[in-house]
């Protein structure tokens, strides 16, 4: 073994455990503690400090999504295709910006319904409990 491979092994595997997520860093250290618990240790603490485990960014889904975004603004050479490109990215930015404010809307509308059903059946109750009870 050559000292570069030595030293990329780390490097490769947490490149490794990137690439399958939250849950493989989660099993390599509950590996690490059941075969030598200061390896589990080390690993939980690295997760925790080093890899900022319990924030967004090891999340594979945000990587892909930065990826993609960065591709969708780096020009390609053909100014037609730039301009074509810019257009259609505008047009879905503003139907996804009235989808939005359409299911913000959607979600208003049906919380006030369930707050008027709410308070319909409140005051029927207490139309029902000062209704006087006939004892015949």
């Amino acid at each position: 073994m050559t000292t570069a491979t030595v030293t990329s092994w780390p490097r490769n595997a947490e490149s490794w455990l990137d690439e399958r997520g939250k849950g493989a860093w989660i099993a390599a250290m509950i590996v690490g503690f059941i075969v030598f618990w200061p390896i589990g240790l080390a690993l939980l603490a690295y997760m925790i400090w080093g890899k900022n485990m319990f924030s967004k960014s090891c999340n594979r889904a945000n990587r892909h999504s930065n990826r993609h975004a960065w591709a969708m603004h780096k020009p390609s050479g053909n100014a037609a295709f730039d301009a074509y490109k810019a257009e259609t990215l505008k047009r879905l930015e503003d139907e996804q910006e009235a989808f939005s404010d359409f299911l913000k809307r959607l979600r208003e509308a049906k919380d006030k319904a369930e707050f008027d059903q709410f308070m319909d059946d409140r005051a029927r109750r207490r139309a029902d409990e000062a209704r006087p009870v006939d004892t015949m």
